[in-house]
């Protein structure tokens, strides 16, 4: 039951986040996934968030 509420609301949030919503998701999973963060830039060095600069660009 938990699982099918969580998977509900990603998706509805999915759909709410624009053109941003992989990034967003993947942020998100490196916050709750990654330990002793202390900036940003420590977040992007998460293995859960595989964005690069370059997609950006």
């Amino acid at each position: 039951m938990k699982r099918a509420r969580l998977e509900e609301f990603r998706q509805a949030a999915y759909t709410h986040l624009g053109k941003a919503h992989d990034a967003t998701f993947e942020l998100t999973d490196a916050i709750l996934l990654t330990r002793n963060v202390y900036s940003l830039a420590d977040l992007s060095l998460s293995p859960v968030f595989r964005r690069t600069l370059a997609e950006y660009l």
